[in-house]
């Protein structure tokens, strides 16, 4: 007979150690040691507890939920109350990884007010340990003032998905030497405001080399090569889950989405047949229970009216 679920066994004679989870203070380290930092997205508590135990660094709220999980076409529509929810399942999942949830659209850029109310909330009501928001210079007066409440913020530069309808398609940023230079004066502008990393999406690799240089914080890369300080990705690119369209910069590091549909189309045809499920794969009864069954009162079902 299958077993279907087991308690994980211990070692009872060594003693059950507290596992450490990643700091903020942890980020600089790693970024002085020339340690490489992994960062995935995640929006529940199976991914997000596979990717702890894998031992990614920190685990991303991100509002890619809105196409991942929700079916959109862009982060816009994604609400706070969509975030603390997804942060509160990955959460249950995490005991190392830094959470980090995003701030949602027009949930900061209106004032300063709501963005702290709203990163609150993240903090308060969804466990995340620092909160995630886009924009550079523009932003960094709202970056301060949600430090100095005690808000540990990332940055985030180059493109923004958010700034969508603005910028009408997912363009490279940063391409000219000008365009560069401005990243850089905006990812400075986040570190002086007091963000412990600055993530850099889809920027050419020397104009993210350069920005990597420049700052004292972590970067984190998506799109933008292997000089930053880290690379983040949404796992259901990486798993190969997402095939609506595959980024330049994705490596699809397992083909997951193949799998799963063959693995359901397995299990309809298992279905349709007889084959699923077997003997092996049910519940067995009482011998005399069966007995008593097939030739006591309970022998022949109720007629219906």
């Amino acid at each position: 007979m299958q077993i279907y679920y087991k308690e994980p066994t211990t070692q009872t004679h060594k003693p059950m150690m507290k596992t450490k989870r990643v700091t903020v203070p942890d980020f600089q380290r790693m970024k002085r040691r020339d340690e490489k930092i992994s960062v995935l997205t995640a929006y529940d508590y199976t991914f997000a507890h596979l990717m702890d135990n894998a031992g990614i660094d920190a685990i991303l709220v991100g509002d890619s939920l809105g196409m991942i999980v929700q079916g959109r076409d862009s982060t816009i529509p994604v609400t706070l109350d969509d975030i603390i929810y997804h942060t509160r399942a990955v959460k249950r999942g995490v005991q190392r990884a830094m959470i980090i949830a995003d701030l949602p659209f027009l949930t900061y850029q209106i004032s300063i007010d709501d963005a702290m109310k709203n990163a609150a909330r993240l903090l308060q009501e969804g466990g995340a340990d620092a909160v995630k928001l886009e924009g550079g210079r523009s932003q960094a007066q709202t970056v301060k003032r949600l430090v100095e409440a005690g808000i540990p913020v990332m940055g985030h530069v180059g493109l923004g998905p958010q700034s969508i309808k603005l910028l009408g398609s997912h363009k490279v940023q940063g391409k000219t030497a000008q365009g560069a230079a401005h990243l850089v004066e905006d990812a400075c502008a986040l570190q002086d405001a007091g963000a412990f990393a600055v993530v850099i999406e889809a920027v050419p690799w020397p104009a993210a080399q350069r920005i990597s240089e420049t700052l004292t914080v972590p970067t984190i890369g998506i799109g933008a090569g292997p000089h930053c300080d880290g690379q983040v990705l949404v796992f259901a690119d990486l798993l190969g889950l997402f095939t609506a369209f595959q980024p330049h910069f994705v490596r699809r590091f397992a083909q997951m989405g193949d799998e799963a549909s063959q693995a359901f189309q397995n299990f309809a045809r298992a279905v349709k047949d007889g084959s699923f499920p077997s003997y092996d794969e049910s519940y067995p009864m009482d011998e005399d229970e069966r007995a008593q069954m097939d030739h006591g009162p309970f022998a022949s079902p109720p007629e219906r009216s």
